[in-house]
């Protein structure tokens, strides 16, 4: 882990990242629309495609995960930008947290989950992807975008995702296979897109405490609220409707069509936005900001 690198070699690192300008094929700081809403970006984001042998539970099971360490590392490195997006300080993460973090990680691996309830479990697969995304930003820091960090198998692979980062009960796991596998397919819950966080501008916000069971579905509906108010997920600009990429890649999550994605907006817009959807009634872009979501790094961009 680089949590240990010190202050002016974090500083030199990420300036020489910016002045690199492209890289994987994206232009540091900006966020790229596409052609039109429903593009073939979509055609190729992952589906949900469900792993059964996660599906097991014990509803009867009231015992409850310790996510106390992750809650303790968001309170020290999670605040929140003028702009409403919440930033990790990870070039201010000491030796001591980085390790802290990776004990959390380990304990939730030694955990037999499939034992545990159902609503105890949705709150452990949310805090375990996000602490795992977190993690592995800071095992390659200082970098400018999560899609910097090539560590997935496959000649054209992109990012993190497709890398087993933990073993759950003997199995691998990736961050593709607790979103895609796991989490979208099994609890069927658009706004779980609300709450994973992949370390990008563009994403929903990382919470700045753990999720816990007991609030779930309060925090469930206070992110979809927040990100469908917030300009990163909806824009409106001279009757032009543009959206996060987000419901562009997993459309089938938001109804389908965009009819579907249109009404998911709708129900989650404050009353003004409401009526403009409403009137307009079409979604013309989508965009995604990847650059990440470091405070550091957006100061000198």
């Amino acid at each position: 882990m680089m949590a240990d690198m010190t202050e002016n070699g974090a500083s030199n690192g990420r300036r020489r990242l910016l002045r690199a300008g492209l890289r994987g094929g994206l232009v540091a700081g900006l966020a790229l629309p596409l052609a039109g809403f429903r593009s073939l970006s979509g055609a190729f984001a992952p589906r949900a495609e469900l792993w059964p042998r996660w599906q097991a539970g014990d509803a009867s099971n009231t015992q409850s995960v310790d996510f106390s360490a992750w809650g303790a590392f968001l309170e020290r490195y999670v605040g929140a930008a003028d702009s409403g997006l919440t930033v990790v300080s990870y070039g201010a993460v000491t030796p001591e947290d980085g390790n802290a973090l990776a004990g959390f990680i380990a304990a939730m691996a030694a955990l037999p989950i499939s034992r545990y309830a159902p609503r105890e479990q949705l709150t452990y697969w949310v805090n375990l992807y996000n602490a795992l995304t977190v993690d592995v930003v800071l095992e390659h820091y200082p970098v400018a975008s999560i899609r910097d960090i090539d560590i997935s198998p496959g000649l054209f692979a992109d990012g993190p995702w497709d890398k087993p980062l933990i073993v759950v009960e003997d199995e691998p796991l990736t961050l593709s296979d607790i979103e895609h596998r796991i989490l979208r397919p099994i609890w069927r819950d658009p706004r779980l897109h609300y709450v994973v966080n992949c370390a990008a501008v563009g994403c929903p916000n990382l919470g700045a405490a753990a999720y816990r069971a007991a609030t779930m579905e309060q925090s469930l509906e206070a992110a979809a609220r927040r990100y469908v108010n917030d300009p990163r997920g909806v824009t409106i600009r001279d009757g032009r409707v543009v959206v996060s990429s987000i419901y562009d890649w997993f459309i089938e999550d938001f109804g389908g069509d965009e009819a579907g994605v249109l009404a998911h907006l709708r129900r989650y817009a404050a009353p003004a936005l409401a009526r403009q959807l409403a009137a307009i009634g079409k979604l013309h872009e989508s965009a995604y900001d990847w650059r990440l979501n470091d405070p550091a790094l957006l100061s000198e961009g």
